[in-house]
């Protein structure tokens, strides 16, 4: 994208940029008049505007008609709600969903992404994004879908778009100071999200699990009680038709290992609390475990990963509870994208309903070839100033940097998006190739006609801002 150089002054100079590209029927609609050459610059120079135009109104004009596009294109934000219902019915199994998060050059990733998928017939494929990665890579939801929507527009990819909003997480030390402002901040994050097409959301509320408790049940409550009350918000503020899919939480990523006690015990204390709510609410589809795994991977002091012993019988066990009892799709597995390539496919065998990817995608970046090592100096020194906070005694520099570089996505943002277009097509291949492997293992390659049968769009508009509606 360094080739795009019009950042948009004006709302009229915007829309001269659509002539004959796409026309605006009314406040709900546009119809598309090139493809070609919407493809080819438009929903570039769109989704440029709808990231870095300086004037908060352009950036949110272009947002909204990338969704718009994307509706005339054929491409939904969709809720995986009801084929997580089938799965946990037994119609669908012996697949584990891949959830992709995106931490820079979002776009590029999404259209390596969907290349994939299409290549592969794959389906479900989810793109999230977590609260905290929202946070250190400036990428609010409204950002995000637009990138990810962006994407399938230039890819040419039709139907479901699954946008996850992961790890929506309440800060235990937040939470002790003023629970109130911590409940509300999640739940402004909420509706943001479901704005724009976030119709999957991970509750996590495990942080608050007290394990200095005498019994499971006062160790979990805070926990369940918290998410159901989440669940509930999100029930009320979902568009109609869709049911939003939620996932709560039973152990934090890097704690102990989570239990089948543990797993009934929150799972009776939610669906009381939440019946106390609201009897007709939906409860959550899935439930996120601890496996003996960490959000990417535990760097050694030469800056490699070390090797971790994960705990199948953890997503086995409680994957079958969650099913036969419950009615769940299974159990989540997070932190995996670095483990060793031959534990893939061992998730789809044990039942895992889905499996969060991350870190492994940002090492590609930072690692390939072509990645400019004069960027990546740059990119070095600012966290050794800017992130020594986070220093600990005794870490390396490839400790020290290999944990921290995700932080550097927000700051660089626009020098990523700025590589040379070979450079970032170079990348991007590999990513691609990676994913094509990971469908393969995850057994979601060629599965797209019949999970079909399962998936419920529901087009959810988008109003264009009165400023780009033809007049009355």
């Amino acid at each position: 994208m360094e080739e795009l150089t019009i950042e948009y002054k004006t709302v009229p100079e915007l829309l001269s940029s659509l002539t004959d590209v796409i026309k605006i029927q009314s406040a709900q609609n546009v119809q598309i008049v090139s493809e070609k050459n919407l493809k080819e610059k438009l929903v570039d120079q769109l989704v440029w505007n709808a990231v870095f135009n300086p004037d908060d109104e352009l950036k949110k004009i272009c947002r909204v008609l990338i969704r718009n596009i994307a509706r005339a294109a054929g491409i939904f934000p969709t809720s995986i709600q009801s084929l997580y219902e089938a799965m946990g019915q037994g119609k669908v199994g012996h697949l584990t969903t891949p959830a992709i998060n995106i931490r820079g050059l979002t776009t590029d990733v999404a259209q390596a992404i969907f290349r994939a998928q299409m290549k592969k017939k794959t389906s479900p494929v989810v793109f999230e994004i977590a609260r905290s990665e929202i946070g250190y890579t400036f990428q609010r939801p409204a950002e995000y879908a637009t990138c990810v929507l962006a994407a399938a527009i230039k890819e040419g990819f039709k139907g479901p778009v699954f946008i996850q909003g992961d790890h929506f997480q309440v800060n235990a030390k937040k939470f002790a100071k003023d629970p109130d402002s911590e409940i509300q901040a999640i739940r402004e994050l909420i509706d943001e999200g479901i704005t724009y097409g976030f119709f999957n959301i991970d509750i996590d509320t495990s942080t608050l699990v007290d394990l200095s408790k005498p019994t499971v049940k006062e160790q979990q409550r805070v926990n369940y009680e918290l998410c159901a009350d989440f669940t509930h918000y999100i029930r009320q503020k979902e568009p109609r038709g869709v049911t939003v899919s939620v996932g709560g939480e039973i152990g934090e990523v890097g704690g102990k290992n989570s239990t089948v006690e543990e797993f009934e015990v929150y799972m009776e204390g939610y669906q009381e609390t939440l019946s106390k709510k609201n009897a007709t609410d939906k409860g959550i589809t899935k439930m996120s475990v601890q496996t003996g795994t960490s959000h990417g991977g535990i760097p050694l002091a030469d800056g490699s990963v070390a090797k971790v012993k994960i705990d199948f019988d953890v997503l086995k066990n409680i994957g079958a509870v969650a099913r036969t009892k419950y009615a769940l799709a299974g159990a989540v597995q997070h932190g995996a994208s670095t483990l060793p390539e031959e534990l893939f496919d061992k998730f789809p065998e044990v039942g895992a309903a889905e499996i969060h990817l991350a870190t492994e995608f940002q090492n590609m970046i930072y690692n390939h070839e072509l990645f400019p090592a004069e960027l990546k100096e740059e990119i070095y020194a600012y966290l050794k100033k800017e992130m020594v906070g986070e220093r600990k005694e005794g870490e390396t520099d490839e400790q020290f940097l290999y944990k921290t570089r995700k932080k550097a996505f927000g700051p660089f943002k626009k020098q990523m998006w700025s590589l040379p277009a070979s450079v970032r097509s170079k990348i991007m291949d590999k990513l691609q190739a990676k994913f094509e492997f990971l469908f393969d293992k995850l057994n979601v390659s060629g599965r797209e006609a019949e999970v079909a049968k399962f998936i419920k769009i529901i087009d959810i508009p988008l109003p264009l801002p009165s400023v780009l509606r033809p007049a009355s």
